[in-house]
């Protein structure tokens, strides 16, 4: 394994509390790389976290399994520590009277670019739950995270007795119980701030407002469960009052959208600097699922008729966005981003990781 120097950045063995999961693994930074589901985290962009001294999860949502096999047989060539994150099932079925009323209300959007969006009813499907957890299983990698719902305790059991360590995102302290009750060897607790899908059980319901630290301090003080502490993280400050709070660890994902080896689209990355944007909200209009993006005109325009219901409301909109993200329309896209969205710099994953410990 090839790593570059790690300049005088705070060591993961330095932190007072640092979990002995991630120095087993040799990693050195107390921040991590989150996956990104949709383009972001490519193979590149887990390797330099890799070899910066940190690591990277690859996002399997979304993929084929044999996508995702592709891509976790180029991420292990180059020996490095990483994590796969899979969308656990816990899905939001969607009436179909609501569904159809909100093709109906869209389909103006659709017209400019050849789209129909009423031509099929809702899709409910797993995302390939059942392939992508035997691939996983069959074909191990260090560590594996769920988000969205948590998966049973036999697949835990079977994932740990394969020798991975197994992760779960959370969103409060009652979920945190859950997922320890559930046999998982860590927490990756995610604050109401953090860009893109909410990890919360309960979708329907409002996600409370809390800040990181205090979500990390009420999830430690009811788990003793090594903690990941995600969402909202813009500069080293951020990370400094999460492990303050009690976390072993931080990681960030938005922050990396701009990354030399991100893979984001390009409206995207330029949407991120771009002064027209001047804030995030959570939005369901592009899933039906909470998620939080930059502020556009289709959140304004259709987040009171979005119905909840995942993961029909994603495939509906999907083609949309696709034809939106191709012509550059960011007025339509799903510009995920957490709050410290404006800290994300177009540089090397290497130097966002590093400037985020450098001062601690």
């Amino acid at each position: 394994m090839t790593r570059e120097p790690s300049s005088s950045a705070v060591r993961a063995e330095e932190i007072p509390g640092m979990s002995r999961l991630l120095s087993d693994l040799g990693v050195e930074l107390p921040v991590l790389a989150a996956p990104m589901a949709g383009g972001g985290s490519t193979p590149e962009l887990v390797v330099a976290a890799g070899r910066a001294g940190s690591l990277g999860f690859l996002a399997a949502g979304y993929k084929t399994p044999a996508a995702l096999d592709e891509q976790m047989r180029r991420v292990r060539a180059e020996g490095v520590p990483f994590g796969v994150n899979l969308f656990a099932p816990n899905p939001v079925p969607v009436p179909v009277d609501a569904y159809a009323r909100y093709a109906r209300a869209m389909q103006a959007e659709a017209d400019r670019y050849g789209l129909s969006l009423s031509a099929t009813g809702p899709t409910e499907d797993d995302d390939d739950w059942a392939a992508k957890t035997d691939l996983i299983v069959g074909s191990p990698v260090p560590w594996v995270s769920f988000t969205f719902g948590i998966p049973d305790a036999r697949v835990v059991a079977t994932l740990r007795r394969a020798g991975i360590t197994v992760l779960q995102s959370v969103t409060s302290a009652e979920e945190a119980d859950e997922a320890a009750r559930a046999g998982v060897d860590a927490l990756i607790v995610q604050g109401p701030a953090a860009g893109g899908h909410s990890a919360t059980l309960t979708p329907h319901r409002p996600l409370a407002s809390v800040s990181l630290p205090h979500l990390v301090a009420r999830v430690r003080s009811t788990v003793t469960l090594p903690i990941i502490a995600a969402g909202g993280i813009g500069g080293p400050g951020d990370v400094a009052a999460a492990l303050h709070a009690g976390a072993d660890a931080t990681m960030i994902g938005t922050l990396l959208l701009r990354a030399d080896e991100s893979g984001a689209a390009t409206p995207h990355q330029q949407a991120l600097t771009d002064p027209a944007f001047e804030g995030t909200v959570l939005t369901r209009a592009f899933t039906g699922r909470p998620a939080r993006a930059l502020r556009n005109a289709f959140i304004d325009r259709y987040e009171s008729a979005a119905p909840a219901g995942y993961p029909a409301v994603h495939h509906l909109t999907a083609p949309l966005r696709r034809a939106a993200t191709a012509a550059g329309d960011k007025g339509l896209i799903h510009l995920w981003a957490g709050t410290g969205y404006r800290q994300a710099a177009q540089e090397p994953v290497a130097q966002t990781l590093r400037r985020l410990t450098l001062p601690l």
